[in-house]
């Protein structure tokens, strides 16, 4: 059997393990963190949300980026600190405005097949990801930022999304606990949240079942190119007796799912994929007494003007939003995370926030915005990321994806046929010139 070695726990890197072990291939993942789903994965807005597939190469937000340059507590903060990679990035970003409505069609065509295939991944191995399929409601304050969403839909529409405008009437019939003056909204049935951490340590155990090898806390120091393979050069991250200090796995292909380290594997292997790191930011609000549960809404919402979402896992809030150009910075701001409190506290007032959790993760997102899926210059070089706001709402549509693009180069190692059709009615990302 062919053997394939996955660059990345999270989300994409375990549902892409997954799919190639579904396809009979020998799989070894390598991850810097000591479990799967710790970085990026582990506490985002839990919305797999088609409805929110628009992407941001437009000049609107081109120029709400400009309008909110001197806010520290803006939706969208650029850090003005020269940096060649951040502003070339952001010309590449401007450059991909012209292809705005193909990728925004092209992304929400890969985020309804990904639902489907994301469905069946976690009943096939009985993942409890607190799934909640309630939908998504869209909340506008205004005439015109409610009109601006009804052009956007002509756009999901052609994706194949129904999503529907509602009253305010009947937006606090679909979530009761709503609260405040609002224009309107838009709702899409088909949307729905869960718990994305749990999801992927889920399909990390079920890919361990399946005969995958996990090597956690470990270094990759490079990836080589040798000919008939690739070879990963490793060694524990945290030093452990007994074990050399650098080790080097011989595999026949190698698949990229490294997140915003993507960038420097890629160049390593020949290959350029320009990934910015864009941090966001989410606190988790324990709901541990009856009016913080019974004050909590069920059905998700995308606040599109604040930029804000919240999902439910049952006795707890997620509640997510913010994009910030900083480079590949981890640091947990509280002029990021007060709004986050702020919207919390103004549209939920019953809600007790004072043990309230936060987070930053780093979305490592492309100058298109469609995710790099599929083979690299040298055989056996994969790449699945870039992935940006949406990892959890594409990652199984582009596992399956990348997997057939892996039977395509090295051939399949006794694919499941079930897996392939599925892997076939799933659209590949355009690729856009880089």
């Amino acid at each position: 059997m062919k053997h394939i070695a996955v660059i990345g726990a999270g989300v994409t890197g375990i549902t892409t393990a997954y799919s190639l072990l579904k396809r009979g291939y020998t799989v070894t993942v390598f991850d810097r963190q000591r479990y799967a789903g710790m970085e990026t994965s582990f506490a985002n807005g839990g919305q797999l949300s088609a409805s929110n597939a628009e992407v941001w190469t437009s000049w609107a937000t081109i120029l709400k980026g400009i309008k909110w340059m001197t806010k520290k507590d803006a939706p969208l903060l650029v850090n003005p600190k020269p940096s060649w990679h951040k502003y070339s990035w952001m010309v590449e970003f401007m450059a991909q405005i012209p292809n705005y409505h193909r990728n925004t069609v092209q992304t929400v065509r890969m985020a309804i097949a990904s639902r489907r295939i994301l469905d069946e991944m976690a009943e096939a191995e009985g993942i409890d990801f607190h799934r909640e399929p309630r939908g998504i409601l869209h909340v506008y304050r205004d005439k015109h930022s409610f009109d601006g969403a009804a052009q956007v839909n002509a756009l999901l529409a052609e994706g194949g999304l129904d999503r529907v405008a509602v009253t305010p009437e009947e937006m606090r019939a679909l979530e009761p606990s709503l609260t405040g003056d609002f224009y309107g909204g838009f709702f899409t049935a088909s949307d729905y949240t869960g718990d994305i951490h749990a999801f992927t340590r889920g399909l990390a155990d079920a890919c361990a079942r399946l005969g995958a090898t996990f090597h956690y806390d470990t270094a990759v120091h490079r990836l080589h190119h040798a000919g008939a393979g690739v070879e990963v050069m490793w060694e524990p991250a945290v030093s452990q007796p007994g074990r050399a200090p650098e080790q080097v796995l011989r595999a026949d292909g190698v698949v990229i799912c490294a997140g915003v380290a993507s960038r420097r594997f890629a160049r390593q292997l020949g290959d350029r994929v320009n990934i910015y790191p864009v941090k966001g930011y989410s606190i988790t609000v324990p709901l541990a007494d009856e009016a913080s549960r019974q004050g909590a809404p069920w059905v998700s919402l995308l606040d599109d003007g604040a930029k804000i979402v919240s999902s439910r896992f049952r006795d707890r809030l997620r509640v997510a939003g913010t994009a910030e150009f900083n480079g590949y910075n981890l640091d947990i701001s509280a002029s990021r995370i007060r709004p986050l409190l702020e919207w919390t506290r103004t549209m939920f007032p019953a809600i007790d926030t004072s043990a309230a959790v936060p987070w930053a993760g780093l979305r490592p997102m492309l100058p298109s915005m469609l995710p790099r899926v599929g083979p690299g210059r040298q055989p056996g070089v994969f790449y699945n990321t870039g992935h940006g706001h949406l990892g959890w709402t594409l990652c199984a549509a582009t596992a399956e994806a990348v997997a057939e693009s892996v039977v395509a180069g090295l051939g399949d190692g006794g694919v499941n046929e079930g897996n392939r059709a599925a892997a076939m009615s799933a659209p590949v990302p355009r690729q856009a010139a880089e």
